[in-house]
Formats: structure tokens, sequence, C-alpha cells
């Protein structure tokens, strides 16, 4: 299967070119143009810098200049629809999104919303229900991309991918629901497409996880009340453990805003 590495900011692909092989190799690869080398079978293949112009527009949208973007996922009304969201992290979690998409638009950042839809499923996830919409607070502002996906992750089934690397952004804040299903998804493959990722661990909500084997069409109450089930806590810290020191920073919103932890504005 051929690999590619990356040049200018993470994801821009140009031709292909092939890296001649050695006797060591046990196929042919080719590889694409990129900052320093990709690994080819066992051994390290080096790979030439050719200049690359950067977009200065995408969808027609001025490019302004630009390194870090907040990526939050999935914070919509769907999950308020769901019987388990009484039991969520923090069923407020639009409050500490806004604070780092407040923060990210301050400084200039880009903030990119992603919105989670299943056309046709009849599910509080299909668009045709009108649920798949930003919780109430939330309000995208001229330039900042609205996505939809299908996919757990925010970039197999959108373009975010193009538009950060349109923009030359190598930094991202990811926040949103839940914890460990599409923001670690998203975190994790972030990482190794070659983003610096900063996961924004109270800016983030999940709900209780039940058992594999757990029988379904429980109620709520028989749900918390099984000791196999995941509680949230339990969720977050895993994914701390999970993604710390491997696939991101994990941070608070105080530590990203620079903000003095108080009352107030803990999330």
């Amino acid at each position: 299967m051929p690999l590619w590495s990356r040049t200018g900011a993470p994801g821009l692909f140009l031709p292909w070119e092939r890296a001649t092989p050695s006797p060591g190799d046990r196929h042919p690869v080719e590889v694409r143009g990129g900052p320093a080398s990709v690994v080819a079978s066992d051994r390290i293949v080096p790979v030439p810098v050719p200049n690359v112009p950067v977009p200065q527009c995408v969808g027609g949208e001025r490019i302004t200049d630009m390194n870090r973007a907040v990526i939050a996922i999935d914070v919509q009304e769907s999950f308020r629809q769901l019987e388990i969201w009484q039991a969520a992290s923090d069923p407020d979690i639009s409050r500490p999104v806004q604070r780092l998409v407040g923060d990210a638009r301050a400084k200039g950042d880009l903030v990119v919303w992603v919105l989670h839809t299943e056309p046709g499923s009849g599910t509080v996830f299909d668009p045709d229900l009108g649920h798949v919409r930003l919780m109430e607070g939330l309000e995208p502002r001229g330039g900042e991309p609205v996505l939809t996906k299908t996919s757990h992750n925010a970039f197999t089934t959108t373009d975010l991918q193009r538009r950060l690397t349109a923009r030359g952004i190598g930094e991202l804040v990811v926040c949103g629901v839940r914890t460990e299903q599409c923001c670690e998804t998203t975190a994790r493959l972030a990482s190794d497409l070659g983003y610096s990722v900063t996961f924004a661990i109270d800016a983030t909500a999940t709900t209780p996880r039940e058992h594999r084997d757990a029988p379904s069409g429980r109620t709520l109450a028989e749900v918390l009340a099984d000791p196999r089930t995941l509680s949230t806590d339990d969720i977050r810290a895993r994914t701390e453990y999970a993604l710390a020191g491997r696939f991101a920073a994990i941070r608070t919103v105080d530590d990203i805003t620079g903000a003095a932890p108080t009352a107030g504005n803990r999330a």
C-alpha cells in the first residue's frame, strides 16, 4: 500500500514521487513530496521538499494568517434529546465550549464547527428530525466553517483536512461530545496526520457507557444501577490515560485561555 508524506501544513499532498528501493525493502514504495522523510517498509526514505504555493482562499473565502484552530465536535441538540443525557458529565457543555470559542476568536484563531448526521436513520441524528443543529447559545460567525460528518472522527467524511491545510494550520484544540468517542477519535487521527493536538478535557462531555453484554431496552435508572456500567468519571480518566503523551496534550479550559480558575469559570 503506498505511503506518503506531507508538505507545508499537515494534509497537503503532492504528485507522486517514487522512492528508489534498497535491497532491504520488501516492496517498492511510492511516496509523495514532504518536509523530511517517510517510513518505507523498515527504513526511512528521504523526500525532497518542493516549493508549494499555499492557496489564498478556500471556498471563495479569503484566508487569514493563523496557525491554530478550535474544533468543536457534535455540540448539538441531538444529544439533549436522549434520555441518557440526563446523566451526562456536563449537560451544559455549551458553556465551556463557548469559552474556548470566545478565546479563539479573540486570538484570531480559526473555529470549526462539526455536526454528526445519520441521514435516513430516523434517530435524533437524522437531519430530517431537526435536531442536528448547534446547542442553544452557540452561534457560528462569518468565516467559521460548519461541517457535517457521518463518521466518528471529524476528518474522514468531511473536507476538514483540506481547509486546515489551506490555512497553514498545524495546531488543533479538540472539544465537544462525546469525550471518548468522536472527540478522542478525532484527536488520535489528527495526531497521526501530523497536527499538534490539545485535548480540552473539561470542554468535552460524555454519558455513562453500558457493558457490552447488557440487555437492551433498560431504563436509565437500571443502566446507572448496573455496577458494570462505566461512569463518566471513569470514561474521562481512561481517555486522559489513552491520549496523554501519545496523541494529545490534556489541558483544561483555564489552561488554554489563561484564566485563573474561579468558581465562576470552572467548566
